[in-house]
């Protein structure tokens, strides 16, 4: 009787983890149309070829090597006889799921990651510079910050940030604020689009093509996210695991709700207007900010969390916008700043944390990712350059990196 209660639980958590990493990869069909719709037309084909290769690029080096180096030491023999064997790696007893469903859960994690990066170096980088980085971020920058967090390695032989008291539920630092260091390494490297900002401090701004397709990207990232947050619980088939995916559905719901409207109503008091794109990044900004703790906070709270971080985005995007660092989607601020806040927020709800453990985590994720993405970004200008001259860029990089165009009939390139 025991046995048939265990495979039919084991049955039932894999299912749940397999169905949540498909939500989380349908994420990358929302990155793809949130930055889709924030570019110009004629840099459409590109962003989306970006897209949809880091996807392939990510799913790739992680089965290559990535797996390994987060969960096993550097041990790459990993793949051949951990993912196929009776327990997920790492793990001292044998999981109730099965550890190839672990495998894939986590590669979509290290995809998205890489999703964010795109975003905020759009319009002006060279397509094959940003895939070469890929290969870097996912199959070792990413996994290597992982194994200290979640894989529960000491952070270069010196100490664990899981004994400092750092938690990070769902990956609002270990995911979105890595994401996000690679970024601005990436774009404070590769400098401003052409026209963005004048001589004399003007600030321009340079509408998205396609806002509809900016909004479905929100939505299908806000579906995505409760796969994100909900197969984070690593279970359902009991009744205590299946209570604890309702609570993190519930206040994943309720921070993205809250960070919407709070972004909306910021914007209207400084613009005077309702700005849609801050709208949209206030919803994930919520998103990010509950990642970090979504089992914990009560419905209230989570909704309050969402709203602080819908208020932080704001701010946070003209404040980069004054320093001239140039985020076409507003990804540096979403994932990195409000990532960064979500780690904080933690400690108010789990009393398992600490903010020095979660301050000393959030350094290590930061810095790491962010000077070994600055070294690498750096020895792609330096060889094969990571931007496209400036004829280029005026044209669009879909003629230049792609030699076709998303919209022909609407774009002047091709009058």
């Amino acid at each position: 009787m025991e046995d048939q209660i265990f495979q039919l639980q084991y049955a039932l958590d894999t299912f749940y983890f397999l169905v949540c990493g498909a939500l989380v990869m349908w994420m990358a069909a929302g990155f793809a149309m949130l930055e889709a719709g924030l570019v110009r037309a004629k840099n459409t084909t590109e962003i989306l070829t970006k897209n949809v290769s880091l996807y392939a690029v990510a799913c790739t080096m992680y089965m290559v090597c990535g797996y390994s180096i987060m969960y096993g030491g550097g041990d790459f023999s990993l793949f051949l006889s951990g993912i196929t064997g009776d327990g997920v790696a790492g793990a001292e007893e044998p999981a109730t799921y099965a550890p190839s469903a672990d495998f894939y859960f986590q590669v979509v994690f290290v995809a998205t990651a890489m999703s964010i990066v795109s975003g905020a170096v759009a319009e002006r980088m060279k397509l094959w510079a940003f895939l070469i980085f890929a290969v870097f971020m996912t199959g070792v920058i990413y996994p290597l910050e992982g194994s200290w967090t979640w894989g529960g390695e000491a952070v270069f032989g010196m100490y664990t940030l899981g004994d400092l008291g750092f938690s990070d539920f769902a990956g609002s630092g270990i995911v979105h604020m890595a994401g996000a260091a690679a970024a601005l390494a990436g774009v404070l490297l590769l400098g401003a689009r052409k026209g963005k900002y004048g001589k004399q401090g003007q600030i321009y701004a340079i509408p998205g093509a396609n806002l509809p397709l900016a909004t479905l990207g929100t939505f299908i990232l806000w579906l995505g996210w409760f796969g994100f947050n909900g197969g984070s619980v690593l279970a359902t088939a009991t009744v205590e695991s299946a209570n604890a995916v309702a609570v993190v559905f519930m206040n994943t719901n309720a921070a993205a709700a809250g960070g919407l409207i709070a972004a909306l109503i910021v914007a209207r008091m400084m613009f005077g207007k309702a700005d849609l794109t801050m709208a949209l990044n206030g919803a994930l900004a919520g998103l990010v900010a509950i990642t970090a703790e979504p089992s914990t906070p009560t419905p209230l709270l989570a909704t309050l969390f969402g709203g602080i971080g819908g208020v932080l985005v704001v701010f946070s995007i003209v404040t980069l916008d004054k320093l001239r660092i140039d985020d076409p989607v507003g990804a540096i601020s979403v994932h990195g700043v409000v990532g960064l806040l979500g780690l904080l927020l933690v400690p108010v709800t789990n009393g398992d944390s600490s903010f020095g453990g979660q301050i000393v985590g959030a350094i290590t994720i930061f810095a790491w990712v962010f000077i070994a993405s600055f070294v690498v970004w750096f020895a792609l200008k330096s060889t094969i350059g990571i931007r496209v001259g400036e004829e280029e860029e005026y044209d669009g990089v879909d003629l230049a990196e792609c030699g076709m165009e998303a919209y022909p009939e609407f774009t002047s390139a091709t009058s």
